[in-house]
């Protein structure tokens, strides 16, 4: 089969678009899907550069979401049946360690995401726990190949941001960082539909005029703009109570000086860098809430899977490449270019 794949870790050079061998036919309670479209996330890129610890063989295959197509199931499997429209959930559980029983697998032991510790989407097959599988919801119009592959893990990661982790409520302030990537789109959407009031900042004034056309109360450019001083401003010197974090060193110490008192930072990643430091006593005295976020488990799948059935949250779709320019479309997402998910067309 075809799939867009990392030769070896190093960079964009190393991603390319090769023939590999075909997905494995299900064991029981697994399916395979013929995949129509695969999303990209930062975390891609993550794995490109080359994660410390995650060891592939080569070549490893690219791609965390992904949408398309029953194509065989295993014994025992009663979610779905060939033919039947499905997305993919991209986080990989035992689905019988002590977290997966309490319905955390999120924080399974044997927690592996699909592309980065076990082979992506991006390929015309993948084989993957029927736990995995959702379908599709029936909406007017119809959901695209493209908009299902684009839901999963950036919903599902900004919902147990603001949702299960931050529990952000009506008439809350809220300030996210970088809008225009996936997460941070999502977390808007999510807060504005939770009641609150949502801050969001960009060095991008298109990226802002479009975080305004879809709710944001207020935009600032953290390129031009000193953002802690404008919070305060703002807020009246009082300060947001959720920051929604995923920038990591660049923007730590800022988003600590943004927060009210008792107020809750969330974060789920580090784009510009994991090693960040405080000031411990302005964290006790101040009573701040930091707390971590990693994608979610299934029940808080089946919530974002029932939301998008409502019609809310649709994805928004930045631009879709065939298969054979995924390394533009990989380029393109590492050049922050995007307001919206990319997309790779795999099959027909």
């Amino acid at each position: 089969m075809r799939a867009a794949v990392l030769q070896a870790s190093g960079g964009l050079g190393q991603v390319a678009v090769a023939d590999v061998p075909d997905a494995p036919q299900p064991a029981r309670g697994q399916v395979r899907v013929a995949i129509h479209a695969a999303a990209l996330n930062h975390l891609d890129l993550f794995v490109i550069r080359g994660l410390p610890g995650v060891q592939h063989a080569s070549p490893h295959i690219l791609g965390a979401d992904g949408a398309g197509v029953v194509d065989v199931v295993g014994e025992g499997v009663t979610r779905v049946s060939p033919g039947d429209r499905v997305m993919l959930n991209p986080g990989v559980s035992d689905y019988s360690c002590e977290f997966c029983l309490k319905g955390e697998h999120g924080m399974c032991v044997s927690y592996g995401i699909l592309g980065e510790h076990l082979p992506g989407t991006i390929a015309e097959y993948v084989t993957v726990p029927e736990q995995n599988v959702a379908r599709m919801p029936m909406l007017e119009p119809a959901l695209s190949w493209a908009e299902a592959a684009a839901y999963s893990l950036v919903t599902l990661t900004a919902w147990r941001m603001v949702m299960t982790r931050a529990q952000v409520r009506a008439g809350e302030t809220v300030l996210i960082w970088g809008i225009g990537g996936g997460v941070s789109l999502t977390a808007l959407r999510i807060a504005k539909r939770q009641g609150a009031r949502v801050i969001v900042t960009s060095s991008s004034d298109v990226k802002l005029q479009a975080a305004r056309e879809l709710g944001a109360d207020v935009t600032l450019n953290h390129k031009t703009q000193k953002i802690p001083q404008e919070i305060r401003a703002l807020t009246t010197r009082r300060g947001v109570d959720v920051v929604v974090e995923n920038v990591g060193e660049a923007t730590w110490e800022e988003s600590l000086r943004c927060l009210a008192k008792g107020g809750r930072l969330v974060t789920c990643g580090a784009t510009t860098g994991p090693k960040v430091s405080m000031d411990v006593r302005r964290l006790f005295w101040n009573q701040y809430t930091i707390m971590g976020s990693t994608m979610g488990n299934a029940r808080e799948y089946e919530e974002i899977v029932h939301v998008l059935g409502t019609g809310a949250l649709r994805p928004i779709v930045d631009r879709v490449y065939p298969l054979v320019e995924a390394r533009a479309a990989f380029a393109r997402l590492a050049a922050g270019e995007q307001m919206g998910k990319i997309v790779v067309a795999v099959g027909e």
